[in-house]
C-alpha cells in the first residue's frame, strides 16, 4: 500500500546533470516525484557526449548547488565516478557506493538511502548486489533492464524499472495501461533514464505530454524511490 492507495508511479534519472533544473520544472507542474542519482565526485565538472550526431551539454551542477535544485525530490547514490562495478574488487566496489552515499548525505542534508547502478549493459551481478547490501548504507539499487512490468519485486537490489524513458511507444502504452489498471494487490509504473538524453532530438514536449497524461489521478501516489519501494 502507497499511503493507502494501491497504485505508485516513480521516476528515477541518472548522472545529475544541469538538464536536471529544466526536467524538475516539468515534473513540478504535475506534482510528480522523481529520485536523482548522483556522482558526488563529478559534481561541478563540465563535459559533452555525443549521440546519435548531436552534441549535447553534460554538466553537473556544483556541491553546494544540489540541496536547493533537487529540493522535494530524492537525491540518491551512483557512485563516485561512475566505473563498471562488475570490474572492481569488493574493496573498490564498497568505496565507490559508500562514500558516494556519505558525501551526498552531506551535502542533501539528509540520509541518503537509494542507489542507481552506473555504466550500460550487464552493469551489475550478484556479486555486486551483495556486497552492496551487506556493506553499505544503500537500501535499495535500480537496475537498467527494464521489465515492462508493475510487480513489486522481493530483491531491492537488483530492482528493475518498469520502462526506459526514450522508449516512448512503451512508455505511453504501459502508462495508458496502467491508468485503466484495476487492482487489490500493489502495483508501481517506475520510469527511468538521463534529463539530457532529451536534448538529443528535443523530445522534451514528448516526456511532458506523458507527464500530464500520467499525473492528477486519486487512486495513484506519487512517491520518490524510497517513498514507494520502502513504504
Amino acid at each position: 500500500m502507497f499511503a493507502g492507495k494501491k497504485k505508485a508511479v516513480t521516476f528515477s534519472y541518472d548522472d545529475g546533470v544541469t538538464q536536471d533544473k529544466r526536467l524538475i520544472e516539468i515534473l513540478n507542474k504535475y506534482s510528480l516525484k522523481c529520485t536523482f542519482n548522483i556522482n558526488s565526485a563529478h559534481l561541478g565538472t563540465s563535459n559533452s557526449l555525443f549521440i546519435d550526431g548531436v552534441t549535447v551539454a553534460h554538466c553537473k551542477p556544483k556541491p553546494e548547488e544540489i540541496k536547493t535544485i533537487y529540493s522535494g525530490h530524492e537525491i540518491a547514490g551512483h557512485t563516485l565516478t561512475h566505473p563498471l562495478l562488475t570490474k572492481l574488487s569488493e574493496e573498490e566496489i564498497i568505496n565507490q557506493v559508500e562514500q558516494d552515499r556519505l558525501r551526498l548525505s552531506e551535502y542533501a542534508g539528509y540520509e541518503v538511502v537509494g542507489f542507481a547502478y552506473p555504466c550500460g549493459g550487464k552493469n551489475y551481478d550478484s556479486r555486486v548486489s551483495e556486497i552492496i547490501r551487506n556493506n553499505t548504507g544503500a537500501k535499495y539499487c535500480r537496475t537498467i533492464e527494464s521489465n515492462a512490468s508493475f510487480e513489486p519485486q522481493k530483491n531491492l537490489y537488483e530492482f528493475k524499472p518498469s520502462v526506459y524513458h526514450m522508449d516512448f511507444e512503451k512508455l505511453f502504452d504501459l502508462g495508458r495501461r496502467f491508468l485503466e489498471l484495476e487492482t487489490d494487490t500493489p502495483k508501481i509504473l517506475y520510469i527511468w533514464g538521463h534529463s539530457y538524453e532529451f536534448d538529443v532530438h528535443n523530445t522534451w514536449a514528448q516526456f511532458e505530454e506523458f507527464c500530464k497524461m500520467i499525473s492528477g489521478k486519486s487512486d495513484i501516489f506519487y512517491g520518490t524511490n524510497k517513498e514507494v519501494l520502502l513504504s
